[in-house]
Parts: structure tokens; sequence; C-alpha cells
């Protein structure tokens, strides 16, 4: 069982007319979203709206049902896949839209959190000095990169950097990653849309999560340095310190919150 603290904050950035990205925190901590849409003003707006809705009633509704973790995430964005495909076919102007997802879940029945995400918005965990990214982007450039086509370095300017391989909102979706997440007390989480890591490096990413402890102060930074360079999407962050272990009754007592 693990207690958290934890902030989340959205912008539209210093380009965007509309903000596109979403995202939901549980007030009681049990799970967190981020999600990023695509396919113009309304449709964007509307597919990460979806998403984050669709999966915030599953889970609300099946939370306490004896499911495995993964099968429920699963379930969960599935649920979200399909809210968008039915919205499709009953506006054919929305029809191309679409969404990223991240989502992390904090269940009693679980030693550590779950994670699933589809797209290329992603999952931090700092622990210590340490920054890791926890999800693996569904895009093309990181398949080059894997397959040794293209280097790190190369990818931050390459014109293909943000093709996706993979979102909600297509009837073939095929790869939603599921995976628990290791945490001890002193690690923070960072769910994030692409408009942070599209401005912002590793190790500035890194340097705000270590030097701002509050998650308010640390969520305002990150999107604020985000912006002084370039701002050109929206921008959404959810930070989440992970403090030590309470007894299940009084870590729900205790668990606070900076929303």
């Amino acid at each position: 069982m693990v207690d958290c603290i934890f902030s989340g904050l959205s912008d539209p950035g210093l380009l965007r007319t509309s903000n596109q990205d979403d995202y939901y925190i549980d007030p009681k901590g049990r799970f967190f979203i981020v999600a990023d849409g695509m396919g113009g003003h309304a449709g964007g707006q509307e597919a990460s709206r979806l998403a984050t809705a669709a999966i915030k009633t599953f889970l609300d509704q099946h939370w306490h049902i004896e499911t495995a973790t993964a099968l429920l995430l699963e379930q969960a964005l599935k649920q979200a896949n399909n809210a968008i495909l039915d919205d499709q076919r009953r506006h054919p102007e929305r029809a191309d839209m679409g969404t990223t997802v991240v989502l992390v879940t904090f269940r009693d029945s679980d030693p550590q959190p779950w994670c699933a995400h589809v797209g290329d918005s992603r999952l931090y965990r700092l622990r210590g000095h340490h920054l890791e990214q926890l999800t693996e982007d569904h895009t093309w450039i990181a398949k080059a990169i894997r397959a040794g086509e293209v280097t790190p370095a190369q990818s931050r300017s390459h014109p293909w950097r943000h093709v996706l391989s993979q979102c909600l909102g297509r009837d073939d979706l095929s790869e939603i990653d599921i995976q628990p997440i290791e945490v001890q007390g002193g690690d923070r989480l960072l769910l994030c849309s692409d408009g942070l890591t599209e401005e912002l490096s590793d190790h500035l990413i890194a340097s705000h999560l270590k030097s701002i402890r509050a998650c308010e102060a640390a969520a305002t930074a990150l999107v604020n340095s985000a912006k002084q360079r370039g701002g050109r999407d929206n921008i959404t962050v959810v930070v989440v310190n992970v403090t030590p272990s309470l007894s299940s009754v009084e870590a729900k007592a205790n668990l606070s919150t900076e929303i």
C-alpha cells in the first residue's frame, strides 16, 4: 500500500488557440489520467475529453470488482476507444479525431501501482537524482531509434517525430502497453503530454522535479519552463509524490492533495 500527494496542471501553450489536452486526478488518489487529443480544434478536445471521462466512469464502476488490474486497465482503455469510435460515427466531421492516453492506478489490492498507455504521452519516475521514462512511445521515431536508424539527438528535430503508430479512436487498436510500476517512498511520478517533452529535455525535467518538492509548484514550474522554451503545443503534467506506506486505513485517512 502506498500513500501519495499529487497535483496537475494543463496549459494551452503559446501558439495554440485551444487546449486539446485533458487530464483527471481522482480525489482519493486512486488513479491519474493524461490525454492528448488530435484531429482539429473540436475533434482533439472531444477525443481527449471522451477518453478521460470513459476511463474515469469505468474505473469508478469496476474499482472494487475482483479483477486483475491489468485486465481492468485494458478494459478501461478499450471502453475509451469505443466511446471515441461511437462519437465518430455520430459526428462524421470528427472522423479523424483520436487521443493518446497515459493512466496510473493505485489499488489497495496491489502492492505496486500499474500503468497503461497508448501513444506518446509519458510516465516518468524520479528516484533520487535519476529520472527514468517508464513508458515507451508508440511513434514512428521511437521505433526508428530502437532499430538504430535514428539517434536520440536526431529525433528531437526529425520531421516525423510526431507520427503516432497507435492512438485511441481507431478500429485497429492493437497496442495497449500495461505494466506494474515499482515505487518506493520518496519516488516522484510524472505523467505528461508531449507538449512538455517536446520543449524540455529529460535533464531539465529532472532538474525541476529534484529542486521543487511541492507538487503544485513543481507542476507550475514544468509548464512555465516549457512555455519559456517555445510552448508550441498544449502542455499537461500530473506530479505524484510517493510517500512511505501506512496501513490501508491510515493511508486513506491521511491522504492529502494539492489540487
